[in-house]
């Protein structure tokens, strides 16, 4: 199927992520990258948990003290619904309709955004405290694992940004459709990556 045709909401493939040869071959080098991300974040948990309990004595950073649940159900309330947003402008482009498509992967970039500026303001309200990455192993752990998370959303953002900005005036075509598919299983990812963040890092931190 050639990548330049021109469709109708009636003529558009209902799964045009994958409508040409070109696609699957991405989707299969995209899977092949998510393993190798879940076998990296798999590795930090790992880490993080071995290394949780390990602060020096006469430390007084403890995660019972330290976290703020208020603040990161917030920024896990964003990522949620970023993640939904992101179904809403799947399901948009299923139907070839690209202006509600951009209209929801925006909400989602900006949803996005929120999580990180909030990301930013616990490091610095941590770091204000003097609770730095070289506090102890366990800072260590605990910045590296969240840190990365953070990353990975920066660069989701990033490629959100391009592919909206970038495809405005071109529309949605076969060639695209894979990238803007492919960003939203990313943007899945690092939200499911979150949960268990939530979950290990914050929830168990809290709980003891």
């Amino acid at each position: 199927m050639d990548l330049n045709t021109k469709f109708t909401p009636k003529s558009w493939p209902d799964h045009p992520e994958t409508a040409t040869m070109e696609a699957k071959n991405k989707f299969v080098g995209f899977w092949l990258f998510l393993g190798g991300e879940t076998i990296l974040f798999a590795t930090l948990f790992a880490t993080y948990l071995a290394l949780r309990n390990s602060v020096p004595s006469g430390n007084d950073f403890s995660t019972q003290t330290l976290f703020e649940l208020p603040l990161v159900f917030v920024m896990t309330m964003l990522l949620l619904t970023s993640s939904l947003t992101s179904v809403y402008a799947m399901y948009h482009m299923k139907n070839y309709n690209f202006k509600a498509m951009q209209v929801w992967l925006a909400i989602t970039g900006f949803l996005g955004l929120g999580f990180l500026g909030f990301e930013v303001y616990e490091f610095h309200h941590y770091i204000s405290l003097g609770f730095t990455y070289g506090n102890s192993a366990f800072s260590s752990a605990f910045y590296t694992l969240v840190g990365t998370h953070g990353l990975h959303v920066a660069i989701g953002l990033v490629w959100l940004s391009l592919l909206i900005l970038r495809n405005a005036r071109r529309g949605l075509n076969l060639y695209n459709a894979t990238k803007y598919y492919t960003f939203s299983l990313y943007w899945h990812f690092i939200d499911v990556v979150w949960v268990f963040i939530f979950t290990v890092v914050y929830l168990m931190g809290v709980v003891g």
